[in-house]
């Protein structure tokens, strides 16, 4: 691949979903913009990894893709530049070659180590790589994008596109890809559609759903900390997983669905409020643009009413009708802000947004073969991380459904409170999970009307 003249330096506004970012830009040295917002995501690797080609393939997916090699322009309204490529860092580590279950340890902590690791996001290109070997068969891909750039699905684009160019290379042939839409094409979509019947309808949606909604926060305790991100991380037993989806199949849900109903469930009893509004995340992406890397995720404020509910089932019910109207008319959050202007009031110096979010991205979920690679995405993550990714202040709840255990993770503004109150907080949920699923019949507490 070869970087044509017309891809020397292009120009183009920022999207609706950057431009909501700006609001909380600190510059390039904090917030969404500074070096600790990073996207980081990992693989176990089967086979023997040619590193040459690995370094041509990295180049090639940073050359395919624009937004890898794109600068943001803060100041004058926003902006943003698409700058040549440049060949992306790949870090080599040499890892301990104990077997077994240690690796999967030592593999999550490469990961750990490659996301607190400084990544500016004013100097391209936004992606970088740590390969970490316990053995020529048993290696660690692991791929780090700055977050303004990338979203999780991108990561997963990502590394399609790099196992493919890679098995071209060491086979020693120019890489044969489809040619990539490219998310300055997504701008001017979105510019384009702004007008148009679809963002009408979706956004009469918004205002009628939203009308007097405000957004679930959670109270702080300030510690006078430096402002930062920790994970504390959890699993449950095999048997949570099962009923979960089983109950799911019940009730013609999903497991997501079922997890934010116990969720709100957990959260009524707590503030004993029925009218309650989760934030989470949505892809944000429509067909054409499946395959592209960029920043796409919206925020979907997801309502539950509580009141009049007399049983699980029957927020459940609740849940999943929330859940299909609000990703059906799914919108960049500053379209849902003019339609709700009040949503984000909750909000403030002493209450802090609180999302939940279902972690399943499209591609390489299982052990799939590339070449001579087969590649196993790294899902179960149980380290706990005093610092990681930074996030908006907050917590951000976050769930996996695998087939053994349901693995989650609750990320927090550590400067805003107490690892013991996350803590109790995680063991109270997954009570409520379990006492819901096992028997989804019984009265809920507190709930009803």
């Amino acid at each position: 691949m070869t970087t044509t003249p017309e891809t020397q330096q292009v120009t183009a506004p920022l999207s609706l979903q950057q431009q909501f970012l700006c609001i909380f830009a600190q510059g390039f040295e904090a917030g969404p913009f500074g070096p600790h917002y990073t996207e980081v995501f990992g693989w176990r690797i089967q086979g023997r990894v040619d590193v040459a080609a690995l370094r041509e393939a990295l180049a090639d997916v940073v050359e395919r893709h624009e937004a890898l090699r794109t600068v943001v322009r803060l100041e004058d309204g926003g902006g943003q530049s698409v700058l040549p490529a440049v060949q992306p860092e790949l870090l080599l580590v040499d890892l301990d070659e104990s077997p077994g279950a240690d690796r999967d340890r030592r593999a999550e902590q490469l990961m750990i180590e490659a996301e607190t690791r400084p990544f500016p996001a004013d100097r391209i290109p936004l992606l970088r790589a740590v390969l970490g070997r316990f053995d020529e068969q048993d290696s660690v891909l692991v791929l780090c994008a700055h977050h303004s750039a990338a979203d999780v699905w991108s990561i997963q684009v990502v590394l399609r596109d790099l196992a493919q160019c890679y098995a071209a290379r060491v086979a020693g042939q120019e890489p044969r890809l489809p040619e990539a839409t490219q998310y300055r094409d997504y701008v001017a979509a979105q510019q384009e559609d702004a007008a148009g019947p679809a963002v009408a309808a979706s956004r009469a949606y918004w205002r009628e759903t939203l009308r007097g909604a405000r957004i679930l926060v959670a109270p702080v305790h300030r510690s006078g900390q430096t402002p930062a991100t920790s994970y504390h991380r959890f699993t449950t037993e095999a048997r949570l997983s099962v009923e979960v989806s089983r109950l799911a199949r019940a009730t013609r849900s999903s497991p997501f669905m079922v997890l934010l109903a116990a969720f709100t469930v957990f959260v009524n009893r707590r503030t004993k409020e029925t009218d309650i509004v989760v934030p989470t995340f949505g892809p944000g992406r429509e067909p054409r643009f499946q395959s592209t890397v960029g920043s796409f995720f919206n925020f979907v404020p997801l309502r539950v009413d509580l009141d009049g509910c007399r049983s699980f089932r029957d927020v459940i019910a609740r849940t999943r009708t929330a859940c299909i109207g609000a990703f059906s008319h799914e919108l960049p959050l500053l379209h849902l802000l003019a339609e709700a202007p009040e949503l984000m009031s909750s909000a403030g110096p002493d209450a802090v947004p609180t999302l939940f979010q279902a972690v399943q991205p499209p591609y390489l979920t299982q052990s799939e073969k590339i070449g001579d690679l087969e590649y196993t995405a790294i899902w179960r993550r149980v380290i706990p991380q005093p610092l990681g990714s930074e996030t908006p202040d907050g917590m951000i709840w976050s769930m996996h459904l695998g087939a053994d255990e349901v693995v989650g993770g609750l990320s927090f503004s550590r400067h805003l409170f107490e690892r013991a109150e996350v803590e109790e907080q995680v063991d109270g949920f997954l009570g409520v999970i379990g006492e819901m699923v096992a028997d989804p019949d019984s009265a809920i507490r507190g709930a009803a009307s």
